[in-house]
């Protein structure tokens, strides 16, 4: 197999992508925005061809690229495993036939109104939505649906630029702010505790799957300084029935959108109103998320993802044995990191289930709470009982304090 791959060098764990790939015996051509002099000797190593371009997601430069590995071998993929990268991924696929996910289907899991319409119509449970342009437009919708709304980029990702709305002034307030976009995305707000599904589908149906609950729901931990915001991993997917539901609504989705050989990532609320579907993109979920599967279930996720794709099967199973989580310590304020405490009692009593942590030197600027779960200072653990899991990240939040002045 030759494969393509888009961006290997960053984020970090794009690496992981490639590595596997090339364990799995593929031919890797890689393009990305580096300068190839700069990749380190490992990622080299794992890379057979690569080529510079100015921008992944300009379709004319990676099409060019592309074109130019069609000229030297047959190319049997071309994978993109960021958000961004993924629609212009699909348009070149189709402009040089490549198979693999299709334009259609990238579309309607990167336009959230798209999306959501696509899965009224199958059926799935989802907030009301629509795409408007104007104020008038967010007006006639609040006047239908009433408040709190939920108004975002229609190809938005996690958080970013997503406003909650109470009332008349905000809404105005958000349209002054939103001067000049397209259209946006304006949903019904779902009350709910807030998680993710995550599949790896191979010819249409799941292969592997994952679930993960986040505390607090995402739009409160993009917002609040102070709280220190985790997702955990559960291993109780095959015995809760609760996860049954959760995996008869994912194969839904999947089949609604067309999903064929890819990567998912499906975000959900459970209220008052039952389950319901929020969003899905076509693609791995972000901030290492596959690091705590693979350490949760004694398996490499890279490399089941890369047997997919070069070899139309997925022989690992997921043991269960773990669940895996992550939280984000954020600094007291923004500014430089001046020091932590609490990392040396975590440590002590908690070291058997630290998977890895990341905590800045004094002096690194911090990084916006906006910036996501791994912006700042961060701990992974891992441990056989989801709920002495969660109270241990627990403790960890309320132990470890990271100072910035």
């Amino acid at each position: 197999m030759n494969v393509v791959f888009v961006e290997p060098n960053f984020p970090r764990n794009q690496r992981e992508f490639v590595r596997a790939l090339h364990e799995a015996g593929a031919t890797v051509f890689a393009v990305g925005e580096t300068p190839s002099e700069w990749l380190d000797e490992e990622l080299r190593g794992w890379i057979d061809h690569y080529e510079q371009t100015n921008s992944v997601t300009d379709v004319d430069q990676l099409r060019a690229v592309v074109e130019h590995f069609q000229s030297m071998a047959w190319i049997d993929a071309l994978e993109a495993t960021i958000e961004a990268h993924t629609l212009p991924a699909a348009i070149v696929r189709e402009q040089t036939g490549i198979p693999g996910t299709s334009v259609k289907t990238t579309w309607l899991c990167r336009d959230k109104p798209s999306m959501k319409e696509a899965l009224r119509q199958a059926g799935v449970p989802t907030a009301a939505s629509a795409a408007v342009s104007t104020l008038e437009e967010l007006r006639e919708f609040a006047r239908t649906v009433g408040y709190p709304l939920i108004v975002k980029p229609r190809d938005g990702a996690g958080a970013a630029g997503t406003h909650k709305i109470e009332n008349d002034t905000e809404l105005a307030a958000v349209a002054r702010e939103l001067e000049g976009t397209e259209s946006v995305a304006v949903e019904e707000f779902v009350e709910g505790h807030e998680g993710f599904y995550d599949t790896l589908s191979l010819d249409g149906r799941v292969a592997l799957d994952f679930a993960c609950h986040y505390y607090p729901n995402v739009l409160e931990a993009m917002r609040t300084r102070w709280v220190s915001p985790q997702y955990i991993s559960t291993n109780r997917v095959e015995e809760a029935p609760f996860y049954g539901e959760l995996r008869e609504m994912g194969e839904r989705v999947n089949a609604a959108l067309g999903i064929g050989t890819s990567a998912t990532h499906m975000e959900w609320f459970y209220g008052p109103k039952g389950l319901r579907f929020s969003e899905i993109g076509a693609r791995p979920p972000g901030v290492g998320c596959w690091d705590l599967y693979s350490v949760g279930n004694d398996m490499d996720v890279y490399r089941a993802w890369a047997d997919a794709i070069t070899h139309g099967e997925v022989t690992a199973r997921p043991s269960r044995q773990y669940a895996t989580g992550i939280i984000a310590l954020r600094p007291n304020q923004d500014g430089f990191i001046s020091g932590y405490s609490g990392l040396d009692l975590i440590q002590t009593t908690m070291g058997e289930w630290v998977i890895d942590a990341h905590v800045p030197d004094p002096g690194t600027p911090t990084q916006s709470v906006a910036a996501g779960y791994m912006a700042n200072a961060w701990i992974r653990l891992k441990h056989p009982d989801y709920d002495a899991l969660r109270a241990m990240l627990n403790e960890v939040g309320e132990t470890v304090q990271v100072y910035a002045s």
